[in-house]
Parts: structure tokens; sequence; C-alpha cells
């Protein structure tokens, strides 16, 4: 985590993606490019494929955790508990609390990632599978992207967009082929999920520039804490409680694995290759997440997974090639 702090910007905040030539801060103003990532870019994309294989088991996990739990038992829990390590590490390095500057996108962050992507994605695995839930949030880094180039002003090339565009429909005929054509009543839970997800992801790949990224979800973590403490003190009463084996193992790695350490080496490898570039990787994220399901699910494996799968590779392939 020492390394990180080499991330530390100096210069004021800057709302763009790295693909970007020239900057401005919040003001509107125009500034000085940001400093760099301290990253080289291949070690930015191996952390940021890091961060998707992490991603890619919190259906199985949260399906696992709501086999003792009840759904705002499971959301609150796993941030207070992720919410406790971060503490341990911001105080174990004696981290300075962020100027005043930054906090409006942890506020985004917090909001997006810490609880409102874990809610409602829990809430729709009450009515979905996982594996159409999955396939569903496929369409997160063409969401993503979208919602970096209207906050950053970042203009990728239209290679980049048609990729992810060929990359997004593969998603979307495989959603609807394994759903029959009629999406089930917990895709708008999955639609919303997307939105506040991508917004979180913009922000915190943009602080992550300025900030070291465990940093950037820790921070988040403590700001939604007076939310998720009080939040699971009325689920406990409320909601039924049955600790099985899954439910603790499903709910530590939400807590562990998709909450926090998931996070740091995402946002780490977002500031170093862009938040757009970044994102594409998570078309894999569908793919791997239909194979936790087989193996630790038993649901079964639709036939036409090997063929998205190529399909979602070549188009990683391309924009991850692609210049802005």
């Amino acid at each position: 985590m020492r390394d990180n702090d080499t991330a530390i910007a100096s210069a004021a905040i800057a709302v763009t993606a790295p693909e970007e030539s020239g900057t401005r801060d919040l003001t509107g103003d125009a500034t000085t490019p940001p400093a760099p990532s301290g990253v080289p870019v291949g070690r930015g994309a191996l952390l940021a494929a890091l961060g998707v294989a992490a991603f890619s088991l919190t259906f199985p996990a949260t399906a696992w955790a709501l086999e003792g739990m009840g759904p705002w038992t499971v959301v609150m829990l796993r941030s207070v508990l992720a919410a406790a390590i971060a503490i341990s590490c911001l105080a174990a390095f004696r981290v300075r609390v962020p100027e005043r500057r930054h906090w409006a996108g942890i506020a985004v962050v917090a909001g997006g990632v810490v609880l409102g992507f874990p809610l409602l994605t829990t809430l729709a695995l009450q009515t979905s599978t996982t594996s159409h839930a999955a396939v569903v949030v496929g369409l997160l880094p063409l969401t993503t992207a979208a919602c970096s180039a209207l906050r950053t002003g970042a203009r990728p090339s239209r290679t980049f967009w048609v990729a992810s565009l060929i990359g997004a429909a593969v998603v979307i005929g495989f959603a609807v082929q394994q759903s029959g054509g009629a999406p089930s009543s917990g895709d708008l839970f999955l639609f919303a999920a997307l939105l506040v997800c991508a917004a979180g992801y913009t922000e915190g790949g943009r602080l992550a520039r300025h900030l070291p990224g465990w940093q950037v979800i820790g921070w988040a973590l403590v700001a939604a804490l007076p939310v998720t403490v009080a939040g699971a003190a009325v689920a406990l009463s409320t909601e039924p409680l049955h600790l099985t084996a899954h439910a603790v193992g499903g709910l530590l790695w939400l807590a562990i694995g998709s909450q926090f350490l998931g996070l740091v080496v995402w946002y780490r490898g977002m500031a170093a290759i862009g938040v757009s570039k970044a994102s594409q990787l998570q078309l894999a994220q569908p793919l791997l997440t239909l194979v936790w399901s087989v193996l630790l699910l038993g649901e079964q494996l639709p036939p036409a997974a090997p063929a998205a799968a190529l399909a979602v590779l070549v188009c990683i392939a391309v924009t991850q090639r692609t210049r802005g």
C-alpha cells in the first residue's frame, strides 16, 4: 500500500480519462495534464483484470449469503465489515483525511459502489438467477464508458465505440436468448444498478489518479458507515438469520473480496489505463460469473456461452489496442 502513495497528485483535480490530452478542474477552468498514476500500463491492465476476477464472484457469493440472510442484511453487513477493514488499513498507515475537494467524488463512489450497486443487485437476485443477472450487468462496460465520456469529455475513437457496441450487442443477445425474450422483473433493479455503478466507477477511477485506489474505496466505505451501521441494526432485527457455511463464506467474500480488495486493484488499474479501456475488461465478467455459477451453484452452463465468450474476448482485444 505504501507504493500506492506515489499516486497522490498535487495538481488540481482533473475530470478526465487518461486518454485525453487536456483537462479541466472542478470549476471548468483549464489546467495542466494530471500527474501520471505511477503504474505501468501493462501492470494497470493486470490490476484491472484482477478486479474483474474478484467481481465475477460477487453474484455467486451473494446467492450463498442469501441462503441464510435477508437482502438488506447482506448488503449492510458486507459494507460494515469492509469498512472495518478499511478503517484498520487507514489507521495503520496513518492516512490523512482527504482534502475537501475530493469528498464530492468520494460521496458518489459511496452512493454508487458501496450502497447502490450492492443493494440493487441483491434485490434483483431475489427473482433472477445469477447467470441471468450476470449477463444483464455485462452492459456495465458500455455504461461506464458512456458515463466517463459525459463526465470527463473524453473522446474515444470510433473503432473503440464500434467494438464496445458489438460486445454489448453480444451480451444483450445472450441475455435475451436466456430469458426467452421476456426480461424478468429483477431486470429493472439490474438496469438501475448499471447506472449507479457506472457513476461510481467513473468517479473512483478519476480520484484514483490523485489518491491511491485503496484509499478511494476506503474513505467511501467510511463515508457510508453511518448509513450501513444503522441499516445493519434494523435489518438484523427484522430479517431472519441462519448462519450456514455458505452464508458466512459468501458474506466474507463480499466484504473482503468484492467490496474492498477487488475495488482496490480495480481503481488502481483504471488510474493507469483509463476508465473507458478498463471498463471494457468487464465484458469478460458475466462469462466468468457463468463459470462460477456452474461450479459453485450447480447452474447449467448455456450452450451459447463458448461462442459468446470468444466474441466478447475479441471485442476486449480490439478496445485494448485502440487509442483514443
